[in-house]
């Protein structure tokens, strides 16, 4: 809205366009619930208190409460494009995401990032994009596409931009490597996220001093506290196979709150549909004994105030009209979702219609060389490193185990709960596979196989037996990618996902029954995890610590380097 036209209204010398009338008025400012009318013309909020009005509503005191901001997702991860993600989070009261695509990226470049500005593009949802700084994460991994910081740059005009993501190179930044640098040089003028697992004293000071402002893989409120003393903003996160909200909410106090956000990373159709989104969050955070304007704060004005985000994050004068009405301030639940001053969601339900995906074509990206794909790992030696798989954590315990073998191949042992694990190379058809050993999966027969395997999503397979891993693996290529059960030659669950072998094409609702007859197959084989798919999608991340497996091989995170499967 032009500033002379705004100025009037909220003089009151004409008559404001909607009117939220006998609301409870969450001030995330001063810290009050302040009982008042909101005035909205176009989408923006133009002022409190009484006005001329072409439309009223009343709310009947209600609270309301500005919009959700996630502070950090990975909308892939969700499995659907952003027009759909939005249908899954825009009801639960999420106005704006700021969002990594780096999982696209990692497979697609800028096409694939380009896709997702498109899918999101006049949708309910603010999506705000922090341009992906490490495609790759390392060099020890094989990608689809390669951004340097040249490529970058093409990014950075985009209003949309916020600035750097996720760097999660940090052995890169502390030993100063050049590549890394570039890219912290020419956004350092602009919001650069951070992604530094356990970095702690000297090397956490390097870090910070580089200009990484945020870190959200904090799991103690030790580390948290470091880093938040070092100067950086926490992001508390609730993922699908992250739960790291109520170990941290202990750091959270009335004196560094301001310093805290939350965000979900990474979550998957069911916990969306049935959890929710940032107000699961927000529900448990109070849940857990945190003040509810506090938990509301960490949500909305904190991470407005960190992404520099000045039209939103409040209800007062000047900011954008996106707003949520909730009955209980104990538990909010949001039964009305506004968005730039229009009703966009009631009652968990989107008010608009489901929007086509993008007519940009993406390239196939399913190229294995299945002539060259073995999985054979011949004994060599008595003892093996085994990545030890910690529930409801990203990162895993680096293990040593003695080898199973039969007939000279070392092989699952699932008495032990020790399976096979594979990454395949399926972007420059190299034939090249990864083959290591995990502790932690549980299947007892079968294998599991999908092309989400974070950062790089060449194809992860974990399995009891080499044909079950080879079907469930073959099976995913011609799905054009996707999530695959199988039990020797015989395919139990999919979900294909031909979308950069990422996301489906189907509305979320399908996803997640499909995704829900994939865990029930998964747990059919004998896993109790939450969700083994998405376990095993970061079991090939080699920056988390502490043992992860590449299609190069097995990486040691704490040394940064490949290291042999077999233990001399």
């Amino acid at each position: 809205m032009e500033l002379a036209n705004l100025i009037r209204y909220a003089r009151g010398d004409e008559p404001v366009e909607l009117l939220l009338k006998n609301a409870r008025i969450v001030n995330v400012l001063s810290g009050e619930i302040i009982r008042g009318n909101v005035a909205v013309v176009s989408s923006r909020i133009v002022g409190i208190g009484d006005y001329e009005t072409e439309e009223i509503v009343d709310l009947e005191g209600a609270y309301l409460a500005p919009g959700f901001i996630d502070a950090h997702v990975h909308i892939e991860s969700a499995m659907v494009p952003p027009s759909e993600f939005a249908r899954a989070v825009v009801p639960r009261g999420t106005t704006a995401v700021v969002t990594d695509p780096h999982e696209i990226a990692n497979v697609l470049g800028l096409d694939g990032i380009r896709f997702m500005f498109e899918s999101a593009k006049h949708g309910p949802l603010s999506m705000y994009v922090m341009a992906s700084s490490c495609v790759p994460a390392t060099s020890m991994e094989t990608n689809g596409a390669v951004l340097h910081w040249y490529d970058l740059v093409s990014l950075q005009s985009d209003p949309w931009v916020l600035g750097l993501a996720e760097v999660m190179n940090f052995p890169g930044v502390v030993a100063g490597d050049e590549d890394v640098l570039d890219k912290l040089r020419i956004f350092k003028d602009d919001v650069i996220d951070g992604h530094c697992p356990g970095l702690s004293d000297k090397a956490l000071q390097a870090y910070v001093a580089a200009g990484i402002a945020s870190d959200h893989e904090c799991t103690t409120v030790e580390e948290a506290r470091e880093k938040l003393r070092a100067g950086m903003v926490i992001f508390i996160r609730e993922a699908t196979n992250a739960h790291n909200l109520k170990n941290l909410l202990p750091l959270v106090t009335e004196a560094n709150h301001h310093r805290i956000c939350f965000c979900t990373d990474d979550r998957q159709p069911a916990d969306l549909l049935d959890e929710g989104h940032m107000d699961f969050m927000v529900r448990t955070a109070i849940a857990e004994g945190l003040d509810p304007i506090i938990a509301i704060r960490l949500a909305t004005w904190n991470p407005s105030v960190y992404f520099r985000l000045h039209d939103r994050g409040a209800i007062v004068p000047g900011r954008r009209a996106d707003m949520i009405v909730f009955d209980n301030l104990q538990a909010p639940a949001p039964r009305l979702v506004y968005r730039g001053g229009k009703l966009v969601a009631r009652e968990g339900n989107m008010l608009t219609p489901r929007r086509q995906l993008p007519e940009r074509s993406l390239r196939h990206s399913m190229a294995v060389a299945w002539d060259k794909v073995d999985l054979a790992i011949p004994a060599n030696g008595g003892t093996l490193r085994v990545m030890g798989a910690i529930p409801n954590q990203l990162v895993t315990e680096h293990l040593q185990e003695p080898a199973p073998v039969q007939n000279g191949q070392a092989v699952s042992d699932p008495a032990r709960d020790i399976l096979k694990m594979a990454v395949i190379e399926r972007h420059m058809y190299s034939g090249q596979v990864g083959k290591g050993f995990v502790k932690g999966i549980g299947i007892q027969r079968g294998a599991l196989a999908s092309s989400i395997a974070h950062d790089h999503h060449n194809i992860v397979a974990v399995g009891v037996d080499d044909d079950s891993m080879l079907t469930a693996a073959r099976r995913v290529t011609r799905l054009g990618g996707g999530m695959v059960v199988a039990d020797g030659d015989n395919i139990v669950a999919e979900v294909p996902l031909p979308i950069g072998g990422l996301m489906s094409t189907e509305p979320v609702e399908v996803v997640r029954q499909q995704v829900d007859t994939a865990l029930s197959a998964a747990r059919g084989l004998g896993s109790t995890l939450h969700d083994p798919f998405m376990a095993m999608s970061f079991l090939a991340l080699e920056v988390i610590p502490s043992l992860k497996l590449t299609d190069q091989g097995l990486v040691d995170v704490d040394k940064f380097e490949i290291v042999p499967l077999w233990v001399r």
